[in-house]
C-alpha cells in the first residue's frame, strides 16, 4: 500500500515538509490506538531474530539509523514499525537551526537521497526531556558538536552530550563523519579521534562507577570515503581506545554512477540510498576480514531489499539500519528483512 498508493501522493512535496508530515500522521494515528494494527501487520517475534551484542539483547537486527528521528519524539511509534532498535540524533548541546532549505532532495531515479541538514536539532536536553518516557524498544544515542564550536574544544561538545544522554540511551554513537558540518570529518584523523574516543571512554568508566552502572557501549560512526589506510587506521583506534563496535557508514560525498539529472548530482551534501550500497558493503567487508571479526559493526548503507541486508550480514555486519530504504520501500521492508532471516535459520 504505501509504495504504490502513499508513496506516488507523498513524493509530489517537499521532502522536508514530508517528513514533519508523516511524523504527525503517526502520532495521531497512535493517540487513537494504530499502534497495535502496526504491531500486527509489521512486527516479527522470533527468539531467532534476537541479538546479543555488545551486552544488549536486540529482539531483532534490523535498526532505524540516525536522521530520521532526530530529536527523541517519535521513537515508541517507529518501533510499532517492527524495529529491533531506534537511533536518535545526530544531537548536539545546543540547538541549531542547520543549515539553509532547501537541504534535502530525493534521486528518485537512484532510489537515493541527498542531504545537507547540517545536525539542525532542539539540542540534548530537549531530546532528554523526550526520553524520559518509558521506552518500547533499544535506543542509540548519536552525538554531535555545534557548527560553532571549533574542532580543538569539539571534544568538550560530546561530552556534554554524552553526560546528558547516559541515564537514557543504551548505546553511543559517535559521529564525525557527516559531511555537512564544515571541518567535522577531520576529526576522523587518527590523533583528534584517539583523543576524543579515549575522554568518552573515560568519562563512560566515571559515569558508571559513580551511579553504580554498567557502562554503555560506544561505537563510531565512520564516512563510506575513507581510503583502505584511514580504515586500517579505525581499526586500530578501536583497539587502541576499546570502544565497542562500528558503524560503516554515513553518506558518500561521491557522485559515482548516478543516473538523475545533473543539477540534482550537484547539490552538496552526503548521498545516501542505492548507489551506496555496494562501497559500504566493501567497508563492511574490509574491517571485518582486517580485523578478524574483532568488533561488531553496525551496516547501513544502500538497503532497499531483503537481499541488500543479507548482503551486509555476510559481509560480517552483526545489525543493520535502514534509513533511505524505509523512505523508498516503507516499513514493510523491516518485516521483509526479518522475514529473510528466518527463512535462512
Amino acid at each position: 500500500m504505501y509504495k504504490y498508493l502513499l508513496r506516488p501522493v507523498l513524493f509530489l512535496f517537499d521532502p522536508e515538509k514530508v517528513h514533519y508530515f508523516i511524523f504527525g500522521a503517526v502520532k495521531f494515528l497512535d493517540k487513537i490506538g494504530f499502534s497495535k494494527i502496526f504491531k500486527s501487520i509489521y512486527l516479527v517475534e522470533d527468539k531467532r531474530l534476537e541479538r546479543n551484542l555488545f551486552g544488549i539483547d536486540f529482539k531483532n537486527p534490523v535498526g532505524l539509523a540516525a536522521g530520521f528521528d532526530k530529536n527523541a519524539k517519535l521513537y515508541n511509534q517507529l518501533s510499532d514499525f517492527g524495529f529491533g532498535f531506534i537511533e536518535i540524533g545526530t544531537l548536539t548541546p545546543k540547538p541549531q537551526d542547520g543549515n539553509p532549505k532547501k537541504r534535502l532532495f530525493r534521486l528518485k531515479d537512484d532510489k537515493a537521497i541527498i542531504n545537507r541538514m547540517g545536525f539542525n536539532n532542539l539540542g540534548v536536553l530537549e531530546a532528554v526531556e523526550q526520553l524520559k518516557k518509558e521506552h518500547r524498544v533499544i535506543i542509540g544515542g548519536n552525538i554531535g558538536k555545534n557548527k560553532i564550536t571549533p574542532n580543538d574544544k569539539a571534544i568538550l561538545d560530546y561530552t556534554i552530550c554524552f553526560d546528558s544522554l547516559f541515564d537514557h540511551v543504551d548505546y553511543f554513537v559517535v559521529n564525525v563523519s557527516s559531511p555537512n558540518t564544515p571541518g567535522l570529518r577531520e576529526l576522523q584523523d587518527k590523533e583528534p579521534l584517539t583523543k576524543l574516543l579515549n575522554k568518552l571512554k573515560a568519562q563512560n568508566t566515571k559515569l558508571a562507577i559513580k551511579k553504580n552502572v554498567k557502562e554503555k557501549p560506544i561505537l563510531l560512526k565512520i564516512a563510506p570515503d575513507l581510503t583502505d589506510d584511514q580504515l586500517l587506521d579505525i581499526i586500530t583506534i578501536v583497539a587502541d581506545t576499546k570502544i565497542e563496535g562500528i558503524i560503516a557508514s554515513n553518506t558518500t560525498i561521491s557522485r559515482e554512477g548516478l543516473k538523475s539529472h545533473q543539477l540534482l548530482q550537484e547539490e552538496k551534501g552526503g548521498l545516501s540510498g542505492a548507489p551506496l550500497k555496494n562501497r559500504s558493503t566493501e567497508v563492511i567487508r574490509f574491517l571485518s576480514e582486517k580485523s578478524n571479526k574483532a568488533f561488531p559493526i553496525i551496516g547501513v548503507g544502500g538497503i532497499n531489499t531483503a537481499e541488500d541486508a543479507l548482503e551486509k550480514l555476510d559481509a560480517g555486519a552483526d545489525l543493520v539500519q535502514l534509513w533511505t530504504g524505509f523512505i523508498y520501500e516503507g516499513p514493510a521492508l523491516v518485516k521483509k528483512i526479518n522475514k529473510a532471516l528466518l527463512e535462512r535459520s
